[in-house]
């Protein structure tokens, strides 16, 4: 998945008076011993993906994190979504870029990985070490990880198809992260692949254009609300979230 790397942020910043006024205010709380300011902010979530995480092709408010911001506004989730999609990512650069990636305001990950791995078909146990050693390293920064499946198609053959299609709800199991099972099913589910390229693929096949991607919005928005429940209750109890604990499958 051709297209220039981009790694932003969903958020504004404040500035002059209004920066100096919120800093004051923040001081205030925490000599008052008041820290319901902290508890309110607003939740950081990062999507780890490839060119589908990006908007790789599509237009500002179009790609996935922009949609996916509104679909939750619209069910009163008033979440940060900061976009940490590049395109063309393998598993392999979305471990390397995930250290910084968890900066100390994200209080949850969405992982969508793999895509390109099958598009050069990577070995399957490559893309499952690389995953491994990412849910593992998240998982110990205690951060709720939502990890998003995919499947391999036929083509590939029937040995690489099962090991691949395993690596997820695999995976998902031995971290106790939340498990969407197939991120892309929205669009590959559609019997009518003729129609299905013409009414929700961009015209090199290969990407979702914006009525696609709201397609996979709605499949993954309901995992995305389980996540922020677990990040709720994290935050209410060091207790709630635990590396390796087992995981409720996300709605499918």
């Amino acid at each position: 998945m051709a297209g220039p790397p981009v790694a932003s942020a969903v958020r504004y910043g404040a500035s002059g008076p209004v920066r100096n006024l919120v800093r004051a205010a923040v001081a205030a709380a925490a000599l008052l011993g008041a820290p319901a300011i902290a508890a309110a902010q607003t939740p950081v979530i990062a999507a780890l993906g490839d060119s589908l995480t990006q908007g790789y092709g599509l237009a500002p408010g179009e790609g996935l994190v922009p949609q996916l911001r509104e679909w939750l506004a619209a069910r009163g989730a008033d979440v940060e979504i900061v976009n940490a999609g590049v395109s063309g990512d393998t598993s392999a650069g979305g471990l390397s870029r995930l250290d910084w990636t968890l900066t100390p305001e994200v209080g949850g990950l969405i992982v969508a990985l793999g895509g390109n791995d099958l598009l050069r078909g990577l070995d399957p146990a490559v893309t499952r070490g690389n995953l491994d050693q990412l849910l593992e390293r998240a998982s110990a920064r205690e951060v709720p990880i939502l990890l998003a499946g995919m499947t391999a198609p036929g083509n590939f053959g029937a040995r690489y198809k099962a090991d691949f299609d395993a690596i997820y709800p695999d995976l998902a199991e031995r971290h106790g992260t939340l498990l969407l099972d197939d991120l892309l099913a929205p669009l590959t589910s559609i019997a009518d692949r003729r129609e299905a390229l013409r009414r929700y693929m961009q015209p090199d096949g290969v990407h979702p254009n914006a009525q696609g991607v709201a397609r996979i919005v709605e499949a993954l928005g309901p995992a995305v609300l389980e996540l922020i429940a677990r990040m709720e209750a994290a935050g209410q109890s060091p207790e709630a979230q635990k590396p390796g604990e087992n995981a409720t499958a996300a709605p499918r």
